[in-house]
């Protein structure tokens, strides 16, 4: 009796893989048929042309490639049939890429139905949870599945697993500058950054903001206030609304303040109308003080 594997889990693996098995069968032409596992020859293997990735870093290909000469691939592709021994990556493309950097001829594959609503969903998905697209490119798919799919963000949302107002976020990102989505797409500022500039009408604003973000390397708080100060100017000194104190006022804020022993705040408008505070350390700092206008 064939033995069968579980199903890797729940979630994404549970969405690739069957859990009924991992037979490798062949139909009478001789090719592998879904719900197969097998060994397939890259030069038969197409890239997934609903991929949502753009970029795939250099660097990190190289070092995957030098883990699978050395180890093989641990994890199977997941491909679709598409034609007389013709696949096409559902999951996986990254360790495709690798697999050909390392001068693997075959790579294991599991072989599913898909068709191209699910190859769309799946590929967004599998990436999302398995090496994190940047932002641009996750806005892209999202507005890919609200596009090509019908779908709405609420739907979207509940696909691929965050909250509507996250989604609304990413798709918004689309609709900067095309500076900003540069800077974006290679790291120059964060998601954040990237939100506070949204708050910016004008395009040459938005640009003169992201230039300061960028050299100076403000933080997200402060590229928020810059982003505020650009749409509605700075905040009104405080200082320069307050008048400036009478002398003989000056004066008695000086002698209240020698005679209680506390620090002296005065306060008046144009009006004329004012207050006085002072400041006390303790409980007992408060009793002295109180002990001595009392005693008035």
């Amino acid at each position: 009796m064939t033995s069968k594997k579980k199903a890797l889990g729940r979630g994404l693996d549970a969405i690739l893989q069957s859990p009924e098995t991992d037979i490798t069968s062949r139909d009478i032409s001789g090719n592998y048929v879904a719900g197969a596992i097998a060994d397939i020859e890259i030069r038969k293997i197409e890239a997934n042309p609903f991929q949502p990735r753009t970029q795939f870093e250099e660097e990190s290909l190289r070092e995957l490639a030098g883990s699978i000469g050395r180890q093989g691939i641990v994890q199977p592709l997941t491909v679709r049939k598409i034609g007389y021994d013709r696949y096409q990556v559902i999951a996986g493309e990254r360790r495709l890429k690798a697999a050909m950097m390392a001068g693997l001829k075959e790579v294991p594959c599991y072989i599913r139905v898909a068709d191209d609503e699910q190859m769309l969903e799946l590929a967004l998905i599998e990436n999302i949870h398995r090496k994190d697209l940047n932002p641009l490119e996750i806005a892209i798919s999202y507005q890919r599945l609200v596009d090509e799919l019908k779908l709405t963000q609420e739907e979207v949302s509940k696909k691929v697993g965050k909250d509507r107002a996250t989604v609304s976020n990413y798709i918004r990102l689309l609709k900067l500058s095309p500076e900003v989505q540069y800077a974006i797409r290679h790291g120059q500022i964060t998601m954040g950054h990237a939100k506070a500039l949204m708050g910016i009408a004008d395009p040459e604003m938005q640009l003169n903001v992201l230039l300061k973000i960028v050299e100076k390397g403000l933080s997200v708080r402060e590229a928020e206030k810059l982003a505020r100060e650009a749409e509605t100017g700075p905040a009104p000194s405080k200082k320069a609304n307050t008048p400036a104190l009478p002398e003989h006022i000056v004066a008695a804020g000086a002698r209240l303040d020698q005679k209680l022993d506390a620090r002296i705040a005065i306060r008046q408008n144009t009006k004329g109308y004012g207050s006085i505070v002072i400041s006390f350390g303790s409980g007992s700092e408060l009793e002295r003080i109180l002990k001595i206008l009392n005693q008035e």
